[in-house]
């Protein structure tokens, strides 16, 4: 077996093979081939030019294109991906009769390749398989996020002392990402989906907060270029507005997602009253969320509160409303579970999601905070934990 210094995540990574191993003779899959950095970090706890390949029983294999520093019995060195099946049945391994490809993460120009390795094989996509696998974190895994989590709140806290009067959103954004960056954060925040592009957060001020996005967020931003379409867009913080914060933390790999929302002088007394609403749904969704929840009735219940205090026609936006209210969160920022509207997710023990209930209040801005929290036996536990209240700047 290859081996890391830490012993501790070398048991871990042990845990996750296992677990996904246990999931893959649940679809009757001989083996995965794995192709993307997502899921060789999660299998190897590192990004490298390579494969995982992966059989329903036994240690992982990894085929490396270039040297990652990888020691130990099961690690190869490779020019082209053709090598993989001679070497496998150099070591007297069978070649795999239903092979997992990650059909839904790459090219199809790449998944014709890697599926003709296996001239015969059934071929299945793995991706749902392994992001259901990374949705629930090992023990590991859940004592980074929530040594994230708190580093995160820490800096969080900072964000009032590097503003100045008469800044710009932008101004204010790049001290935020300073202290960031200071704090030890990684400064890369994945994200997944094909539309989607990796970037360092947002700060929406005033009606920006309610500008229309092409990317999946609850708040985009109309950012400060047609190429950059999201975020910050150059206007001056003034009187009145809202300012919400919303810049995700990456101290170890593992990412957590908290929103705070700032005012430049005081706000209109709708925008309070929606911020306020948005913590009483944080605290009765944490309440409800434990193990076994279906996450589409948490989304419910957020949006029928929403509807209750009238709030409805603000509630995830303004002209374009998201359709949910939290996202798991991770390796990457927008994991499984979705909590949202049609979505057919449970909550299960070991997850981590973002609860971002949001309003868009015209004239003002964005509020509403955002914390990641861990799912457990008594409901939620916030990972990001400071205070939800206003900031008056």
């Amino acid at each position: 077996m290859f081996q890391v210094d830490d012993q501790v995540l070398m048991e871990d990574l042990k845990l996750r093979c296992s677990k996904v191993q246990s999931a893959m003779a649940d679809c009757g899959l001989d083996a995965i081939l794995i192709s993307t950095n997502l899921n060789n970090l999660y299998l190897s706890g590192r990004i490298f030019a390579g494969f995982t390949y992966l059989q329903v029983e036994g240690k992982p294999l990894f085929f490396l294109k270039r040297q990652a520093g990888f020691t130990g019995d099961n690690v190869y060195e490779i020019r082209k991906p053709e090598q993989i099946p001679e070497i496998l049945m150099e070591l007297g391994l069978s070649l795999p009769g239903c092979v997992g490809l990650e059909s839904g993460a790459v090219s199809h120009s790449s998944w014709l390749r890697l599926s003709a390795l296996f001239p015969g094989a059934i071929l299945k996509d793995c991706s749902a398989l392994l992001a259901e696998a990374r949705a629930v974190k090992t023990p590991y895994e859940i004592t980074l996020m929530k040594k994230t989590g708190s580093r995160h709140a820490a800096v969080i806290n900072q964000f009032p002392s590097v503003y100045e009067p008469g800044m710009t959103d932008q101004q204010w954004m790049t001290e935020m990402v300073g202290l960031m960056l200071k704090a030890g954060s990684l400064g890369i925040f994945r994200v997944a989906g094909e539309s989607m592009e990796a970037f360092m957060g947002t700060l929406l001020a005033g009606d920006n907060g309610g500008a229309v996005s092409p990317y999946d967020f609850a708040m985009g931003g109309a950012g400060m270029h047609p190429s950059y379409p999201v975020g910050q867009c150059g206007i001056k913080l003034e009187q009145g507005m809202a300012v919400m914060a919303d810049i995700a933390a990456n101290f170890y790999g593992y990412l957590t997602d908290c929103s705070r929302i700032f005012s430049v002088g005081r706000l209109a007394q709708r925008a309070l009253d929606a911020h306020s609403l948005s913590i009483d749904i944080h605290n009765a969704i944490a309440a409800k969320g434990v193990p076994g929840t279906a996450c589409e009735d948490l989304y419910n219940s957020a949006r029928n509160m929403a509807e209750q205090a009238g709030f409805a026609d603000c509630f995830m936006g303004g002209a374009h409303k998201a359709r949910f209210v939290g996202h798991g969160t991770g390796l990457v920022i927008n994991e499984q579970p979705v909590l949202g509207a049609r979505s057919k997710s449970i909550l299960q023990e070991g997850m981590c999601v973002a609860l971002e209930p949001k309003f868009y209040i015209a004239g003002t801005g964005a509020v509403g905070p955002e914390d990641t929290y861990l799912v457990t036996a008594k409901g939620l536990q916030c990972l990001t934990s400071s205070s939800r209240e206003i900031v008056e700047l």
